[in-house]
């Protein structure tokens, strides 16, 4: 598309044609753009110019990707106005009905009848021949009846302005609307333009008879973009509570799940450097990173707790659980990002997704890597610390030797056994 834009359509632009590039699209028939802005109201003029204002800052935004803006509402058709004179036609006896139903005969044509031939049907259509509506001097020599039986030549109840319209009016919830489309160059996000948009309506201050929204793609990026927010939650619940049922404990989970907010920033950095844009497959991207990360800090805090079950120190424990681990958290991490390779490498049908899927997987497990490894045994202390703290506020500040709990556990055990011989 890029280089369509920069070798072919200059061609065309010289010679005053509107062009556009934008993908095919898969489900036939319509406008594929990555942005589409609607605005509907009752009145075409006041329409034309709210489109003119928000196209003029589409263009004033190719500097953030924008490419290709351009607008359905298309003017300069030639047409003819007819007014018609109803105090006029009132004392001649004519009826607006009969002018406007002259009119469309002459012009448009009116279906009389069915015919039949061969086993096929076809309509049968009137219209004036060619060189009496050619013009508006011939469409004025029409003649019109009148309610005393005789004829009334239109000009003599009509006024006839030459004049320009749309080409074409669309309709979107039974208004009148007109169609803002644009494209994003590569590695530029969308969603920075659509807030644009919505920020130059609400300073045009329409009147409540007037909307605008936005539909197709742009619409469906909103939605995805909300449902992605609400799966990224709903996972963090999920995963906590797993985590907390494998180990038994409310703290341990937010230690591990502290990596995910850290893996953020580094795919959105990944995005940029990588050439990508921020859209529902590097999202779905992300979701599948929170994954990876938090197997890393699984195996960290699940070898130092029980490193310190077997009775070492805290920070001993620590640091021999973290060299312990390096090596099979680097084999894994390494292993999944090699296998993403050929998803960024690859080209041909569908290569685009992959590219978008694999770019945030690869850049984000990548830069976060050493940054979580680090994190998690930190954030494993301080909570250990807190934890504590909170233990010795509550009363328990010092621990029973061994050979007291020995003596308090087994001591009911003797009791019962007792009992039960006597």
């Amino acid at each position: 598309m890029a280089e369509v834009r920069e070798k072919i359509l200059p061609q065309y632009q010289q010679l005053h044609l509107r062009t556009m590039v934008a993908p095919v699209n898969a489900f036939g028939g319509g406008v594929n753009a990555d942005i589409m802005y609607w605005i509907g109201g009752p009145d075409l003029n006041k329409l034309e110019h709210y489109s003119g204002v928000l196209l003029a800052k589409l263009k004033a935004m190719q500097k953030n990707g924008v490419v290709d803006p351009d607008t359905n509402f298309l003017t300069g058709k030639p047409e003819l106005g007819v007014r018609i004179d109803r105090d006029k036609a009132a004392d001649l006896g004519v009826r607006v009905q009969d002018i406007a139903s002259t009119v469309n005969v002459l012009v448009g044509g009116l279906k009389v009848t069915d015919y039949y031939e061969g086993g096929e049907q076809y309509e049968v259509h009137v219209r004036a021949e060619h060189e009496f509506r050619k013009d508006p001097q011939g469409i004025a020599l029409a003649q019109v009846p009148s309610s005393n039986g005789t004829t009334v030549q239109l000009r003599d109840v009509v006024t006839m302005t030459p004049g320009s319209g749309p080409s074409s009016i669309n309709r979107i919830t039974r208004q009148r609307q007109v169609m803002l489309t644009a494209n994003m160059a590569p590695g530029h996000s969308a969603q920075t333009v659509m807030d644009a948009l919505v920020s130059e309506t609400k300073n045009l201050k329409m009147p409540s008879e007037y909307a605008s929204g936005f539909t197709g793609r742009s619409r469906e990026q909103g939605r995805a973009f909300a449902n992605f927010m609400l799966a990224f939650f709903l996972s963090i619940i999920f995963m906590y509570l797993i985590l907390a049922a494998q180990f038994e404990s409310w703290v341990h989970p937010i230690t591990i799940l502290l990596a995910l907010p850290l893996t953020v920033p580094f795919a959105l950095f990944s995005i940029l450097v990588l050439n990508q844009s921020l859209n529902i497959f590097s999202m779905l991207g992300i979701l599948v990173l929170f994954g990876i990360v938090k197997k890393n800090g699984i195996l960290q805090i699940d070898h130092t707790n029980g490193l310190r079950a077997e009775g070492l120190p805290r920070g001993q424990a620590i640091r021999e659980a973290n060299r312990d681990r390096l090596r099979p958290i680097l084999m894994t991490t390494l292993a999944f990002v090699a296998g993403m390779i050929p998803l960024v490498v690859s080209s041909g049908t569908g290569s685009a997704t992959n590219r978008a899927i694999g770019s945030v997987i690869i850049g984000g497990q990548t830069l976060a890597l050493m940054l979580t490894l680090l994190a998690t045994p930190v954030a494993y202390s301080l909570f250990d610390d807190v934890q504590e703290f909170v233990r010795r506020r509550r009363g328990g500040a010092e621990e029973l030797p061994q050979e007291t709990v020995d003596e308090v556990v087994e001591l009911p055990a003797r009791e019962r056994v007792a009992q039960r011989v006597g």
